[in-house]
């Protein structure tokens, strides 16, 4: 799976992708993530991307021209025409991102993600560059790095050999619809703590987690698999 994520501030993405999980996945060559600036596309000395917005109102706005070209650089790039790609745009009035469209999303073979920022971005990107729009949520980010973060992390999840077992996604929240994942316990099997009262109070874990009866587990999971609020 490649990532190749168009912005102007590669830096925002350096601690997050540089760590963990993503980190080994990149070292292992089950996924390429690389950055493309719109700056590099540009003409003058300045290396300009945004302009004031056409019949006025605040702030600015990112040129059509610069991220064009450099979305065109990009697809020009890719050696094998019959790989699956897509192009994605994010965009506060986007469909907002599911669980099923990760899934969706992670069978295509390259993902090419358009990052805006400042007010916003020239129309004419999502209607003549990118083959959709997403969103992470309804609220206003400052830009499109912290989404484009989110998909590679959640879409990466779903690529063979980046998890340590294959199964891992499949107890995960969400993965059956509308359902979230049973709480999860770790040693040790009781704790104490102090009480708003000052009491000791003893916290346990369900005793049926630490009975050792396989069945009698996986059906307590299912009874405390949660309900998306």
């Amino acid at each position: 799976m490649r990532f190749d994520i168009v912005t102007i501030f590669e830096d925002a993405f350096t601690s997050y992708f540089g760590s963990s999980l993503l980190k080994r996945a990149q070292a292992r060559k089950l996924i390429t993530i690389r950055f493309h600036n719109p700056r590099d596309f540009t003409r003058d000395a300045h290396r300009t991307v945004d302009e004031k917005p056409y019949g006025g109102g605040v702030g600015m706005v990112m040129q059509f021209m610069p991220i064009y070209k450099c979305v065109q650089h990009v697809t020009s790039k890719i050696k094998n025409q019959r790989s699956k790609t897509r192009i994605i745009l994010f965009s506060a009035k986007g469909k907002v991102l599911t669980q099923k469209k990760v899934q969706q999303l992670a069978k295509y073979d390259r993902l090419i993600f358009i990052c805006g920022h400042y007010e916003g971005i020239d129309e004419r990107v999502a209607k003549h560059v990118a083959d959709e729009e997403l969103s992470i949520g309804q609220y206003v980010l400052t830009g499109g790095e912290i989404p484009a973060m989110v998909c590679v992390d959640a879409i990466s999840r779903y690529v063979p050999g980046v998890l340590g077992k294959a199964e891992s996604t499949n107890d995960e929240s969400f993965s059956q619809e509308g359902k979230t994942e049973y709480p999860q316990y770790t040693r040790p099997e009781v704790v104490s703590i102090k009480s708003k009262t000052g009491k000791a109070k003893l916290l346990r874990v369900p005793k049926v987690l630490v009975s050792g009866d396989h069945k009698k587990i996986e059906n307590w999971r299912n009874i405390h698999r949660g309900n998306q609020k």
